[in-house]
């Protein structure tokens, strides 16, 4: 049975910038922002443009979690898996590397493409859910556009 489901996805294509916490050779927290994660047949994977530390410490230790959370709606949710380093060759490593070069351009270095095997997806909630009086995705994400000095797009515009 998939852990992704239609709203985690939708999620992971709105957040953009997600964060990836690996651990150090010395036991310290190792926390690394990622503007590649993707999901492909129930599986997450992120390249590796600038991140060596995350590739060591996937080497020395596969356990990772990842917070995808939509700063506007104040929600999310956090991936815990396995995390390995795929080879040169590797059908998904072809196929996020050609996705990071068509989103971002081709002059972006894909060192790396880890694959997550997700064991646990769990949801992130902002406080302000269970504490805002009358609060919901719609008002909390108004809140918070103006708050970032985000303005709405006309749609009929587009």
């Amino acid at each position: 049975m998939p852990i992704l489901t239609a709203d985690m996805l939708d999620i992971i294509k709105r957040t953009i910038l997600s964060f990836v916490a690996t651990v150090n050779k010395d036991g310290s927290p190792n926390l690394s922002p990622k503007a590649s994660l993707i999901a492909r047949n129930d599986t997450l994977f992120f390249a590796d443009i600038a991140s060596p530390q995350t590739i060591k410490n996937i080497g020395r230790n596969p356990e990772i979690s990842i917070n995808a959370v939509d700063v506007f709606a104040r929600r999310g949710y956090r991936f815990n898996g396995r995390a390995t380093v795929l080879p040169v060759g590797d059908v998904d490593r072809k196929f996020v590397a050609e996705w990071v070069w068509r989103t971002n351009g081709s002059d972006y270095p894909v060192d790396h493409v880890v694959r997550i095997d997700v064991r646990e997806a769990l949801p992130l909630l902002s406080p302000a859910y269970r504490f805002g009086e009358g609060a919901s995705e719609e008002s909390l994400r108004e809140a918070y556009m103006t708050k970032y000095g985000v303005q709405k797009q006309d749609q009929s515009a587009l």
